[in-house]
This record gives structure tokens, sequence and C-alpha cells, in this order.
């Protein structure tokens, strides 16, 4: 969904503008965590180890867990 229109369809300028912080802080967070994981299985696929099962943590300051 793209976050310019309500759930009608319609152009909403106001939320988007409002909401526009929040949108950005979101992306960072999720580029951080995949930059994370990909480092992560380069430096296990670096020590000679596999990976077998997945990788779970949280972040800080949002609270949000990924995995």
């Amino acid at each position: 969904m793209n976050p310019k229109y309500n759930s009608e369809g319609y152009p909403d300028p106001t939320t988007f503008e409002g909401n526009k912080s929040v949108i950005k802080e979101e992306t960072d967070v999720e580029k951080r965590a995949n930059d994370l994981i990909r480092h992560l299985k380069y430096v296990i696929y670096l020590s000679g180890f596999e990976l077998i099962e997945r990788i779970k943590f949280r972040d800080n300051k949002s609270g949000r867990e990924f995995k």
C-alpha cells in the first residue's frame, strides 16, 4: 500500500507528511537489521561454520524483534 494514499485510494498528503519521519525511522531500522544479518552470515562463513537456525535479535531503541 502506498503511504501517500488513504485506505480508499484517495491522496492524503497531510497524513503522509505527518508519518514521513516514522516511515523513515522504520526503514532505517530494517536496513540496519538486514546489514547486521548479512555481516553475521559472512563472519560465520569465513569462520568455517554453517548457520543451521534462524538468527533472532531485538533493536534496543525500538524494541522491535527481527528473525
